[in-house]
């Protein structure tokens, strides 16, 4: 018997791997929108540092940190920040892949951390994947996502199936239900950090800007600091 495919209301992080807030980061986000309005337009990605009128907002008590807070608990914290910005003229897709590196202060020998490069100045490893998993990641929209304005796409539910080599992902794919994440402008959409998803081109391309947040709650091993936002 066929089924009707899930709203987004009815996902769940735990189960589904991603989960709703309408509305999440309504209230700020005019002060969102000040606080990054002089970063680069021109890039697929900008990977943010040292933008000190974010602090409080993504911040455990902010109001986009406390929906990682009721996710997580107390001890999360904003790790990483990057502001997707896709206009007509930088109109990028990615394939489908999980996210694999983190943030840090500094290269420092740690057994399971690697590899390492560096992203736009700044440090990134690949940790062990069970930290991985324990991350949440949240993205905060700054304008409408309809259909044809490239909504991140997830697999429902991979976030379960572990570490992934590249040449699974279409069992994995064929396993589990693609969705497109649409949003209003205000809306946050909460996902394990893990998640396979992907993004496409946009076939009615509008400004669309994501500050994407990834929080943690843990703290690294052998001397590595999170970098932090």
């Amino acid at each position: 018997m066929m089924t009707s495919p899930p709203s987004a209301s009815d996902l769940t992080l735990m189960g589904d791997g991603a989960q709703f807030v309408p509305a999440g980061a309504l209230k700020v986000l005019d002060e969102l929108g000040a606080a990054l309005a002089k970063l680069p337009s021109d890039q697929a990605g900008v990977r943010i540092h040292g933008v000190s009128a974010l602090s409080a907002v993504l911040g455990a008590s902010g109001v986009v940190g406390s929906i990682a807070e009721a996710l997580m608990g107390r001890k999360c914290a904003p790790v990483r920040a990057i502001l997707f910005d896709k206009t007509a003229t930088t109109n990028w897709a990615l394939a489908w892949h999980q996210d694999r590196t983190i943030c840090v202060k500094q290269r420092l020998p740690v057994d399971g951390f690697g590899p390492w490069t560096i992203k736009r100045g700044l440090q990134h490893v690949a940790p062990p994947y069970d930290l991985l998993a324990r991350m949440v990641t949240l993205r905060v929209h700054l304008d409408d996502v309809p259909a044809q304005n490239a909504p991140l796409l997830i697999a429902l539910g991979s976030h379960l199936a572990g570490k992934l080599e590249v040449d699974a992902y279409a069992d994995v794919l064929e396993q589990c239900n693609a969705f497109a994440c649409l949003a209003k402008a205000g809306d946050v959409w909460a996902y394990a950090t893990p998640i396979l998803h992907a993004s496409a081109v946009a076939t009615n391309p509008r400004r669309r800007r994501v500050l994407q947040v990834d929080y943690s709650a843990d703290e690294l091993p052998g001397g590595l600091e999170w970098l932090g936002v």
